[in-house]
């Protein structure tokens, strides 16, 4: 799908875009290209902390070599069943379109699994990504066609207010006072996070002591007006091979903190056995806001 802009807004002002021709534009002239490959930038240099912020090209090709691998697909699949799970309940209308934002989608793995599943079960549905590395964006809006891809943060969102089903933050930075505004009353957050023995087996060839698992209540998310609603894990065995491994360790903040005696150790095995335990838990937002 090509940006249409019918939830966007404009990051400057927040008036609604509209596209003309290959650009979007709002009421007071603030203009924005689409990109050849079919994403938008809409992170003004003001919010950015870097010249070049998130992922970096090198980081953003290791999670597209590893993700190949399918690895990962367990919790994609899973995700995929708890989100058409929320959204035949969501829906009341089935002429509105059924709209769900990916924040912090990286290169598009979850959201292009997550549009298939979501317009094979629905006929209209509307799906975003949103990612503050332009690296990212570019590599999914190229892989993904049916998605509309964003360069953004999630802490400034540049989408209309109250439009949203569902939003998905994997592995991500949640923002909940910004997420709370983008949904709908009784609209859903899935957050998909590590589980305490999730990559337990890397993680012990790095450090050389564990600290206790402990699960972030994040109170500004009920200060935010959502609530804790339903929560669910998955947990599986998964062997890698040299080449996954070393992906694996290239889009992971561990390689960071490993000694170059633990990066050589970690380089020279041919394989690792390692337990991918995931956490899903679902905050839905109050009617009353």
């Amino acid at each position: 799908m090509s940006i249409t802009s019918d939830l966007m807004i404009c990051p400057m002002d927040g008036s609604i875009l509209k596209r003309v021709e290959n650009s979007l534009h709002c009421q007071h002239n603030h203009q924005f290209d689409i990109a050849r490959q079919g994403y938008v930038n809409l992170l003004p240099v003001q919010f950015k902390r870097s010249r070049s912020p998130g992922d970096t090209k090198e980081m953003v090709q290791a999670r597209r070599d590893f993700l190949t691998t399918t690895a990962y697909q367990g919790i994609s699949d899973h995700l995929n069943q708890l989100v058409l799970a929320e959204s035949n309940v969501n829906i009341t209308d089935t002429s509105a379109p059924f709209n769900l934002l990916d924040a912090g989608c990286g290169e598009g793995y979850y959201l292009a699994r997550l549009n298939q599943a979501l317009t094979n079960a629905h006929n209209n549905v509307q799906t975003f990504g949103v990612d503050i590395a332009k690296f990212a964006i570019l590599a999914a809006a190229k892989s993904d066609k049916k998605s509309q891809y964003i360069v953004a943060s999630n802490k400034h969102l540049p989408l209309l207010d109250a439009h949203f089903d569902i939003i998905v933050c994997a592995f991500g930075f949640p923002c909940f006072a910004e997420f709370a505004k983008k949904l709908k009353p009784n609209g859903k957050l899935i957050l998909v996070e590590s589980g305490e023995k999730h990559l337990i087996e890397l993680r012990n060839k790095i450090y050389p002591s564990l600290k206790a698992y402990q699960q972030n209540p994040y109170p500004d998310a009920i200060e935010a007006g959502l609530s804790w609603y339903k929560q669910d894990n998955i947990c599986y065995e998964q062997l890698l091979d040299k080449s996954a491994l070393a992906n694996l360790l290239l889009m992971t903040p561990h390689i960071h903190k490993a000694s170059h005696e633990k990066k050589k150790a970690l380089e020279n095995l041919s394989e690792l056995n390692i337990t991918i335990d995931i956490n899903y838990r679902i905050l839905t937002k109050n009617s009353a806001e």
